[in-house]
């Protein structure tokens, strides 16, 4: 049943019509979430309806896991260790065996008549061959994944292999729980399973974050004088086209230009290239973290608040818990490392005639002429990025 508006007014529209008991749904952190629960609560409050939430969406909901003192966790690592202290988690519930349905059904839109899918342009294609949307897809890839998780300790990294689960906007969407991940793989002694379990832990740790901290996809936690260190695209019509190159994937880095052009075409972004991506706008580009968090909010089909966020400020530097500043990836070399020749042939079809050795720094006599030259050398702007750091720390 699809209806549009105030998802309050109408849920409680909804019940009025249908004389339910109650409304299930699963608990969400997100803080417009939290809102616009306590705000159903408190319309159906005196009603014949209540409001019952499930916690579908994580391991453990937010605040399980606490320190000795009762605080909730604030550093992932001790927050997974205590996780792992209270596994396993819920047991899954069982599917019912019947549903009993209404003679009849209250009224609902048409899907079609939302208009919602692309047509001009369509730039959707990509995304209709990269993604199969659905329950049964969701179950499909975690058949195929227990047999693959083994090589992901090694394979997560190397972004020219289908070496990672690509569960998250199955997880995101409710497609799948990660209870049902867990209890699925519980019993596999691999180094890339309980790599992935980490990731698992990860998801649950990112909400966490967000619950005692609301507003972290948008504010920096640590006290930096962010006008000072970050490049604003506002500020001038340089720094706004250096993130539209970054957008499209025209920075000259082959590794990152990928990235992002993956991004654009299928709506996901390998993992490992993440973290080049994003640490090559903050640092190589000194711009702000948060206009590559937005970009990604509106791009990922696995955008999720808390985990978009807390990725972004832990490659920044800005986080609760997250990298240093200083740490400065060398796309180059990183690309080269995690042999990502096959993946920039791909998105990258400009250098698709490169041989391996060169693909991931074209020279300048080899470099096609439709592909651009780099915004700014791994040398500069590493050196660019550490002096406006010291700067900040010294002003």
């Amino acid at each position: 049943m699809l209806r549009k508006g105030d998802s309050v007014s109408v849920l409680q529209g909804i019940a009025e019509e249908t004389g339910a008991g109650a409304i299930h749904a699963n608990r969400h952190y997100e803080p417009w979430w939290r809102e616009a629960e306590e705000d159903l609560h408190d319309a159906l409050k005196d009603s014949e309806c209540g409001l019952v939430l499930h916690d579908g969406n994580y391991l453990m909901p937010p605040g399980t896991a606490k320190t000795g003192g009762g605080d909730p966790y604030k550093i992932y690592s001790p927050f997974r260790d205590k996780m792992r202290e209270l596994f396993p988690p819920r047991d899954e519930l069982a599917a019912p065996e019947s549903v009993d349905l209404p003679g009849s059904w209250p009224e609902s839109d048409a899907l079609e008549d939302w208009d919602l899918l692309p047509t001009k342009p369509d730039w959707a294609g990509g995304f209709r061959e990269e993604w199969t949307v659905g329950e049964d897809a969701a179950h499909e890839r975690l058949a195929w994944w227990k047999d693959h998780v083994g090589h992901y300790d090694e394979g997560r990294n190397l972004p020219s292999e289908d070496s990672t689960s690509k569960f998250s906007p199955h997880l995101h969407w409710g497609e799948i729980s990660p209870v049902t991940i867990w209890h699925a793989m519980k019993d596999l002694r691999s180094d890339g399973w309980k790599t992935f379990e980490s990731e698992l832990i990860w998801r649950d740790y990112a909400q966490n974050v967000i619950y005692q901290f609301p507003d972290y996809p948008r504010e920096s936690y640590r006290d930096y004088d962010e006008n000072q260190l970050w490049r604003h695209p506002d500020r001038g019509h340089l720094i706004q086209q250096d993130l539209e190159a970054w957008q499209q994937g025209r920075t000259g880095y082959p590794i990152v230009d990928a990235g992002m052009r993956q991004l654009w075409k299928t709506g996901w972004m390998h993992n490992r290239v993440r973290m080049i991506a994003a640490s090559f706008l903050i640092k190589h580009l000194l711009i702000d973290w948060r206009h590559g968090e937005l970009w990604f909010w509106d791009t990922l089909v696995d955008g999720d608040y808390a985990s978009n966020g807390t990725n972004w400020q832990w490659v920044a530097g800005t986080g609760v818990d997250s990298n240093m500043f200083s740490r400065i990836m060398a796309p180059l070399s990183q690309s080269e490392k995690f042999d990502a020749a096959g993946y920039i042939r791909e998105f990258v079809p400009e250098l698709a005639e490169l041989s391996d050795k060169d693909i991931h720094d074209p020279p300048e006599d080899k470099r096609p002429d439709d592909y651009p030259e780099k915004l700014i050398s791994h040398k500069e702007g590493r050196e660019r990025a550490l002096q406006a750091y010291n700067d900040m720390k010294d002003g």
